[in-house]
């Protein structure tokens, strides 16, 4: 019996059994793919020829690959874009098309984190998503978003009345 050997996924003998397995790794893609469409009532759809990620008819996330390299888009919050790029320019950048709205790129084909991944994408997902559905995820949206209790919001608004009062 012949066994097919694929040259990106090296055959390796299975500990259990002795029969060969594959061993197959998630490309950026299907990893990415996992976290958007872990969220609530989110899709996957084929626009210009790369997939986006959407909760109702709203992209919040896009795979892109089409400047040769692997890379994400989704929306950020106002000042965020220019935060993450200034922050890691190798990993972050203004896409073009949608970065003029606020929308941030990040890089997949180099070092970067997982974990970062996943909290841009959920911040994406809470700025376009019906607010019923963003209620059932762990937030990792800004406060305003998650709604600050109101004696968060008076102890602030006292505060800063106390220093407008102090400066003038």
């Amino acid at each position: 019996m012949s066994r097919a050997i694929c040259c990106l996924s090296p055959v390796v003998p299975a500990l259990s059994t002795g029969r060969y397995s594959r061993v197959v790794r998630a490309t950026p893609l299907d990893r990415l793919r996992a976290i958007c469409l872990a969220l609530p009532a989110a899709t996957e759809k084929e626009a210009w020829c790369d997939p986006t990620f959407r909760v109702g008819n709203k992209i919040f996330a896009m795979y892109k690959v089409g400047d040769g390299r692997k890379s994400f888009w989704c929306k950020a919050p106002p000042g965020a874009q220019m935060v993450l790029v200034g922050a890691d320019p190798e990993t972050f950048f203004i896409p073009p098309y949608v970065g003029h709205k606020g929308w941030v790129g990040m890089r997949l084909d180099g070092a970067f984190d997982w974990g970062e991944v996943e909290k841009v994408v959920r911040r994406s997902y809470y700025l376009v998503a019906p607010k019923q559905l963003t209620r059932t995820v762990p937030s990792v949206a800004p406060a305003k978003a998650r709604g600050r209790n109101r004696a968060a919001n008076a102890t602030a608004r006292q505060s800063s009345r106390k220093t407008a009062r102090a400066t003038s």
